[in-house]
């Protein structure tokens, strides 16, 4: 798939998104007045919690245990595949079936964050944090 294509696909997927409003994710009670969408093609959220929230959530919903219909999306909720920190980042830098590589519009930094929410939420309790610097060598 070219380069064009995929970043098509991707920011149609990402505006589907947009239009899906944000319940409040797993453990951090939020204002829902106080979320802010992201405008232009890269992600504007910082932490993992708000990440999670207007990104993720639409498809693994807000509890993370996924949901079936027009397609399945995995639970992340007691996930045993998040116990290999390399694995999520892995697939939220470079996709993986339907989900798309959503690091195209978040820097090292925010991928880091929403990998280490997700695998400290949900039922998971896996502490050795995903860092920037490991990020940035699954780009590679």
């Amino acid at each position: 798939m070219s380069s064009q294509r995929l970043q098509s696909s991707v920011v149609v997927v990402l505006l589907a998104l947009v239009a899906t409003p944000a319940a409040a994710a797993q453990d951090a009670p939020r204002d829902p007045s106080a979320v802010t969408l992201s405008t232009g093609f890269k992600f504007s959220e910082r932490s993992g919690a708000d990440l999670y929230a207007n990104v993720c959530q639409a498809c693994h919903m807000p509890d993370g245990k996924g949901a079936t219909g027009a397609g399945a999306y995995p639970a992340l909720a007691g996930d045993k595949a998040l116990i290999a920190a390399r694995y999520p980042v892995y697939v939220v830098v470079h996709g993986q079936r339907a989900m798309p590589p959503v690091s195209i519009m978040m820097d090292d930094e925010q991928v880091a964050a929403v990998v280490n929410y997700v695998r400290t939420h949900f039922g998971n309790d896996y502490r050795d944090a995903v860092t920037a610097d490991d990020v940035k060598a699954a780009r590679h």
